[in-house]
């Protein structure tokens, strides 16, 4: 059985390639979606995303990505698969994935979702929340793979000198 595994993945997580390999010994094939929604603000083009994806899938011959631009029915629809795996760490996770779930199934009947809880040591690992700690020049390595390491560094570093220059440049508060 082939499944479709979508996400923004701005950035892809540890907790994504837990998800990612698991599903990939589950299921026959594992079709990662990138989604690019136009409405939406990344900090990866939809382009960076899927090369970091394509890099972390490559020890995994049955998965393949791709990014679509549309529903995620309608892709499910056009690849002839009608099961979505989705990663949830916690119950507010599952409460969205849940509704999400739900409205997928009404837009398309034959869509079916099925959800796989995150290992412990990755439920507190959100994209939001390592992109703030990278901006700050934290450690960022127990949360993403290395290429995606560096590839926030890239992409963040000015900002995170502009904050390290913006902190020298502060009165020092036990000054006269």
């Amino acid at each position: 059985m082939k499944v479709l595994l979508p996400g923004t993945y701005d950035p892809p997580t540890n907790g994504h390639l837990n998800i990612l390999r698991r599903a990939s010994r589950l299921f026959d094939a594992v079709q990662v979606v990138i989604a690019v929604n136009p409405s939406k603000r990344y900090l990866f083009s939809a382009d960076e995303r899927l090369s970091m994806m394509t890099e972390l899938s490559h020890g995994l011959p049955s998965v393949s990505v791709s990014t679509w631009n549309g529903l995620i029915v309608d892709f499910a629809d056009r690849i002839g698969v009608h099961v979505i795996v989705r990663g949830v760490r916690a119950l507010a996770d599952f409460d969205y994935e849940f509704e999400l779930s739900l409205m997928n199934r009404s837009l398309n009947p034959r869509i079916e979702t099925i959800f796989l809880p995150t290992e412990q040591k990755y439920s507190i690992i959100r994209s939001s929340a390592i992109k703030d700690i990278a901006t700050f020049g934290g450690d960022i390595s127990g949360m993403v793979p290395p290429n995606v390491a560096k590839a926030l560094h890239l992409k963040l570093g000015a900002g995170r000198e502009k904050a390290r220059a913006s902190d020298s440049e502060a009165p020092d508060s036990e000054a006269p």
